[in-house]
């Protein structure tokens, strides 16, 4: 059989759960999730494949991006449109929870401007009753801008497989732009210091700036069945410091303790991960 190909962007508003999405799709955790705005600040790359089939999913940044003239939010603006003139398809995916029609209509009004497939995927499905969502359905087939309509829970995994279906058979004869064994664009390093900053969205209060940076400063294998982490969560005003710490480091304990336990279930061994938190003074000047 030869290889097929489809290249497909998950947008909509955050937390209507593209990244939870991509992550049941792929299989392994590869996108960060969290309740909090902006948690994705570049286009994440996924990776499915199955049989001759590969899928490659665009996780971006919410489609609150998609016209905004706001100059601090440029980067986010380009990483979203970078990845919807990239791929084949759109899935547009909605919180069922939080369907505002005049938001909806304004978003894919846009996106059809790039003449490309429009799904739409109504999400987390389990918490509503179908037949609310109905009259939804009725409203945007009106439009006439979308192709057609999913009703899924990615995080119960209920209709994901038909889903799934659904795009291998809008695949194309390509050759396959990743290895088979690869589930992602981005390496160790990035995957790494993205476990560590979803940690620090998970447990730090909203006054804490979301330009918060972690890095990595050593990965090593000690031996095939451990792997020694060192990172630095670089911030830009020492006030947040004793936040970050906690009481006595109860904060910082809980935050290393997160995304080791991530990290062990991403790479498959014992992690050793060891968190320093480092004031960035050429950004306080």
């Amino acid at each position: 059989m030869k290889n097929r190909l489809i290249k497909v962007a998950f947008v909509g508003k955050t937390n209507a759960g593209k990244s939870t999405l991509i992550n049941v799709i792929v299989g392994e955790k590869i996108s960060i999730i969290n309740k909090k705005i902006n948690t994705t600040q570049i286009s994440t790359i996924g990776i499915k494949n199955i049989k001759n089939n590969q899928i490659i999913l665009y996780d971006t940044p919410g489609s609150n991006f998609l016209k905004t003239i706001d100059t601090s939010q440029k980067k986010l603006k380009t990483n979203l449109w970078h990845a919807i003139e990239n791929v084949d398809i759109i899935l547009y995916i909605v919180d069922s929870l939080k369907y505002n029609f005049k938001n909806i209509l304004e978003d894919i009004t846009k996106l059809s401007e790039v003449k490309k497939k429009i799904v739409f995927i109504f999400n987390k499905i389990d918490l509503i009753e179908n037949k609310k969502i109905l009259p939804f359905i009725k409203d945007l087939n009106k439009t006439s801008y979308i192709s057609e309509f999913f009703l899924i829970s990615a995080k119960a995994n209920i209709g994901v497989n038909d889903l799934i279906k659904f795009l291998i058979s809008t695949s194309y004869e390509s050759k396959w732009l990743y290895h088979s064994d690869e589930i992602t664009n981005m390496n160790d390093d990035f995957i790494t210091s993205e476990c560590t900053r979803g940690s620090l969205l998970d447990f730090l209060h909203q006054e804490i700036p979301y330009n918060i940076v972690v890095k990595n400063n050593l990965i090593k294998y000690i031996d095939k069945n451990n792997l020694k982490i060192k990172q630095s969560i670089e911030i830009i005003n020492k006030r947040y410091k004793p936040i970050i710490l906690g009481k006595k480091g109860d904060s910082i304990k809980r935050i290393r303790e997160k995304s080791q336990t991530e990290l062990e279930s991403i790479f498959n061994c014992k992690v050793h991960l060891y968190l320093q938190v480092v004031v960035n003074d050429k950004n306080n000047k």
